[in-house]
């Protein structure tokens, strides 16, 4: 079982690894298309139409796509004030319970962003814009980006059911005096 995990583990961590560069490329993508349309705009007076249509599909793909990643890396805000109180055994089921809903939210979520984006695709909906970019392909890193999210969560509750069996919970040790030091500062 533990082996199956690192291979599941390793292949998702490559794609969570390609979601993240592509990402990063949809933000440099969109620092170079911004910097394009202020030159136009203030040195030659030719402001663009499409700068701001690109750029928003560009950073929602980034958001989305970093979602599976931000979850590995542990990255996702979490408000743990009174879990940090518990044993790490306590903890450790706390983390799978809140991941098995998780699993379940963004199952929904993908599945009906999935319907989404297959709608737009098969009633040819376009934006609204000059335009009139085809609208599944920026609706396409909603399922995307939800996918490897789950596909993460998938990966972290099987990790706390394997840290269970195994008794070992150091990946849920919390040191006490780190915390308070955080709150005192």
């Amino acid at each position: 079982m533990e082996k199956l995990f690192h291979i599941y583990d390793r292949a998702l961590l490559a794609l969570s690894r390609l979601a993240a560069v592509i990402a990063g490329l949809c933000i440099l993508a969109v620092a170079f298309i911004v910097c394009y349309e202020i030159v136009m705009r203030g040195l030659f007076g030719a402001p663009t139409e499409w700068v701001l249509e690109i750029s928003t599909y560009l950073i929602i793909a980034a958001g989305f796509l970093g979602f599976g990643v931000t979850l590995r890396r542990r990255g996702h805000i979490q408000v743990d004030f009174v879990v940090e109180r518990f044993s790490p055994k306590v903890r450790c089921v706390l983390e799978l319970c809140m991941t098995a809903l998780s699993v379940l939210l963004f199952f929904v979520f993908m599945t009906e962003s999935t319907d989404f984006v297959l709608t737009s695709y098969e009633y040819h909906k376009l934006s609204p814009s000059i335009l009139r970019f085809p609208l599944w392909i920026p609706q396409l890193p909603l399922v995307l980006g939800s996918g490897l999210l789950f596909l993460e969560l998938i990966r972290q509750g099987w990790a706390d059911v394997l840290a269970l069996a195994k008794g070992d919970f150091s990946e849920f040790q919390s040191n006490v005096a780190d915390s308070a030091e955080r709150r005192d500062d």
